[in-house]
């Protein structure tokens, strides 16, 4: 691809091989056109295939094993974006996300199979103003990633091998005697839903607010381990009783796994403010680059990474990405939205940005911000019809 002759050479091979594999030829142009783009870049052809060979190898992955690669991602963590913007595109693929399992669960993201006619639908964090296209992704329905121990804060790796080594557990009773974990971690364990499967709690009338009061029982009880043998010393432990207290509301359980863990686990945190962004007409990210270049648009999501580099000219500019469950979009401050926002982009987790677009290529788009609202806040004088929110 380094000269003209090598080019000719590789489309008189490369593109009567697309075709006679079926692919349209529109698709086979424009591959051709990116493939013949790339070649004016002077890389080395060593740092080039070093490159190439994993790239390839983990499209055909995600092509063909989506479940199985996003769970190798999230367990070794190699790339620079968050956990949770990978869990979306798993589900954006119709991969279940399993919360952490006391049984189930181990040191490292698992792939399990479960029924593709009930496997919960990917999250819809809300409709937006979508264009009704969107990008063809593998079909990975009837496939499920369990959440890891690992990614637990505050548990020790020791922890994680105690707890593997002791599964399985026959309830927290046992899991306190057994599992050799901290009361911290135990305590964090039942707040993300860990001792869900094994109480049957959809099924109960027990709830995560009770095991935290039976916890504290097995705290104080006299009973004790040793060795990984109970000696109860004639002791019985104390029995785990509806206590009539309300459960976490999904709220709660959201914020809990994201305190705990870092990433949503049973719902994103822009379902539920559904309905306002419904109503105000919010873009999802999948949606940006349908939108005119020019037009004002409110965009909504979680702050992915807040930077402010310096620039050249010394004036400061703010670059925000935001997580709306269907991919990632980046907005720009400069100096002239800074001055009445500036104090909600740094002490803000869920926001509201209004902004311009701005086409950058084919397939680029960016958008300059020109105000920037707490998405609760904003959600809050909407319930109370007081917005003074305007696109």
């Amino acid at each position: 691809m380094g000269d003209r002759q090598g080019q000719q050479e590789v489309c008189d091979w490369f593109i009567p091989a697309a075709l006679a594999r079926g692919y349209a030829q529109e698709i086979v142009a424009e591959i051709w056109d990116v493939l013949r783009a790339f070649a004016s870049f002077g890389f080395c052809k060593a740092h080039a295939a070093a490159f190439a060979l994993p790239t390839y190898q983990s499209a055909w992955l995600k092509a063909h094993h989506p479940a199985a690669f996003i769970a190798g991602v999230l367990t070794h963590d190699p790339g620079m974006y968050p956990k949770r913007l990978i869990l979306d595109d798993a589900r954006q693929m119709g991969v279940t996300i399993l919360p952490v399992d006391i049984n189930l669960s181990g040191g490292a993201y698992t792939v399990e199979r479960v029924d593709r006619a009930t496997a919960r639908v990917p999250m819809r964090a809300f409709d937006g103003a979508s264009t009704g296209r969107s990008l063809k992704l593998p079909d990975a329905r009837g496939y499920a990633i369990r959440m890891s121990l690992s990614d637990l804060s505050g548990i020790s790796a020791r922890e994680v091998e105690t707890i593997i080594e002791g599964q399985p557990y026959l309830d927290l009773s046992d899991f306190y005697a057994r599992a050799g974990a901290s009361y911290p971690t135990i305590e964090r364990l039942i707040l993300i839903g860990a001792f869900d499967g094994v109480h049957n709690i959809d099924a109960t009338e027990i709830n995560r607010r009770d095991l935290l009061l039976h916890l504290g029982d097995l705290h104080r009880s006299p009973t004790r381990s040793l060795g990984g043998a109970q000696l109860n010393f004639g002791f019985t432990p104390p029995a785990l009783i509806s206590s009539g207290l309300p459960d976490l509301t999904s709220g709660e359980k959201v914020g809990h796994e994201v305190d705990h863990l870092g990433m949503e686990v049973s719902h994103h945190m822009l379902e539920f403010y559904a309905d306002f962004l419904n109503a105000i007409g919010a873009v999802r990210s999948s949606d940006l680059l349908a939108q005119r270049s020019g037009s004002s648009v409110l965009v909504a999501g979680v702050k992915v990474a807040l930077q402010s580099p310096p620039v050249r000219s010394g004036k400061r500019v703010i670059f925000l990405s935001l997580d709306d469950g269907y991919g990632c979009n980046d907005a720009t401050f400069f100096s002239d939205a800074q001055r009445d926002y500036a104090d909600v982009l740094f002490h803000s987790r869920l926001f509201l940005v209004r902004g311009h677009i701005r086409r950058t290529g084919p397939r680029g788009v960016s958008l300059r911000a020109t105000g920037a609202w707490e998405l609760r806040s904003a959600y809050e004088k909407w319930s109370l019809n007081q917005s003074t929110l305007v696109r």
